[in-house]
């Protein structure tokens, strides 16, 4: 293969509709095509408006070729995760950050050991890679503590074709009215510590602003648990208009934007935050806990907090709300933070690091376990009849080859 005949494919684990890096994932897809390349994406699943966009991971080893360049998502451990290993094509990693498996011991345990294996897979790709990048400083820093010798930064799409859509008409007449709304945006899940803005917002409507709602938006799929101790603390504090409002479209994502007075997070890991930069775009204030790739995001924009004291935030907040010249202030930091990532070439710098690979010499094959594909086989059998003969796949043995072999397929006889 010669000049753009090279494919330059990618592969996660999950192409999520509205979900930061599978916008990412699309947006780099962009770039690659529009270059000449051929670019597919291959996952394990996808949801049901993207499955058009995607090819099924299996399919990537009929696809596969010594001169293709993989770029990887890498933020959990996954089947498609150990085929891209195992093939020959090279790799680029980009690494999204994984959250520490403490948070999810309580509210899921099963994600808390996918956390831990894929913390554990990730320095295996140390040797396969021939670069890894992280999406954001903070994450090439652990790259780099993780002993890979290669490393960058690719920094997020600014892309927000998302929200340029007409806003849903009925939620943003639910919400436009004479109260404030405090708008916060993610996952509803541990380490966002959505408890932590709920007191905040309990300290702020009790102190300052009794005419204001929090609007909280995001999926809590595989955490019924934690949203069910969301709910109790709401009920325990007594805290009215707080809104669960869960997994939203696009026409209904603008629409609470444009509806928000300020945006806040109380999150304590993020590899990067792209709702921070959604706020930014959409002009509103934003106040959020100086943790993690935070501060690297936010780039001197909006307000940043180091003290989880809810009187401390809530008088910050009422601070931005009740002065204009301060919201002044802080939108205009947070334009000149936004028109710093825009000025990145980000086509530029993608392409320029596919060359960087492309022209590289070519590394040593890392070594795969002799029955890897066997096991694969295994797995994906067993992961049949698991779904679709529930009755056959408990009454399996719990080891010698049986139900134990769906949890790991190794890719290395060390591992």
């Amino acid at each position: 293969m010669t000049g753009r005949s090279v494919a330059v494919h990618q592969v996660l684990a999950t192409l999520g509709y509205g979900d930061a890096i599978g916008n990412e994932a699309l947006g780099i897809q962009r770039v690659l095509q529009d270059a000449g390349y051929r670019s597919r994406i291959y996952v394990e699943t996808a949801d049901p408006r993207l499955e058009d966009r995607t090819e099924d991971y299996r399919c990537l080893v009929d696809d596969s070729h010594a001169d293709n360049i993989l770029i990887h998502h890498f933020s959990i451990g996954s089947r498609a995760s150990r085929v891209a290993f195992a093939l020959p094509d090279r790799m680029i990693l980009v690494y999204h950050n994984i959250t520490p498996a403490h948070y999810f011991l309580d509210a899921r345990p099963f994600i808390a050991r996918q956390c831990y294996t894929g913390r554990r897979e990730l320095g295996a790709y140390a040797a396969r890679c021939d670069l890894a990048l992280g999406d954001s400083a903070f994450n090439r820093v652990e790259l780099d503590a993780l002993g890979f010798p290669r490393t960058g930064v690719l920094p997020v799409v600014p892309d927000f074709s998302h929200l340029d859509v007409t806003p849903h008409p009925w939620l943003a007449r639910q919400f436009d009215d004479d109260s404030t709304n405090i708008l916060f945006v993610g996952r509803i899940i541990p380490n966002k510590r959505i408890d932590d803005v709920i007191r905040f917002f309990h300290a702020y409507r009790s102190r300052y602003n009794p005419a204001s709602r929090l609007l909280l938006v995001g999926s809590h799929t595989l955490f019924d648990d934690y949203r069910a101790s969301i709910a109790h603390l709401i009920r325990r504090l007594g805290a009215p208009n707080v809104h669960l409002i869960g997994h939203v479209t696009n026409e209904e994502l603008t629409a609470l934007y444009d509806v928000a007075d300020l945006f806040l997070s109380a999150s304590e890991h993020e590899g990067f935050c792209v709702p921070l930069i959604e706020a930014f775009h959409k002009r509103i204030p934003v106040i959020a806990f100086a943790a993690a790739a935070v501060p690297a995001t936010m780039d001197g924009g909006g307000i940043l907090y180091e003290h989880k004291e809810p009187r401390h935030v809530a008088a910050l907040i009422n601070a931005v709300l009740t002065d204009p010249a301060l919201e002044d202030e802080v939108l205009a930091s947070q334009d000149e933070a936004l028109d710093r990532l825009r000025a990145r070439d980000f086509a530029g710098t993608l392409l320029g690091f596919v060359e960087r690979v492309r022209a590289a010499p070519r590394l040593p094959p890392c070594r795969v376990a002799p029955d890897f594909w066997k096991q694969l086989d295994l797995y994906e059998r067993l992961e049949e009849l698991k779904i679709f003969r529930p009755s056959v796949f408990r009454a399996l043995p719990e080891s010698h080859g049986g139900r134990e072999s769906q949890h790991v397929v190794s890719l290395d006889s060390t591992a």
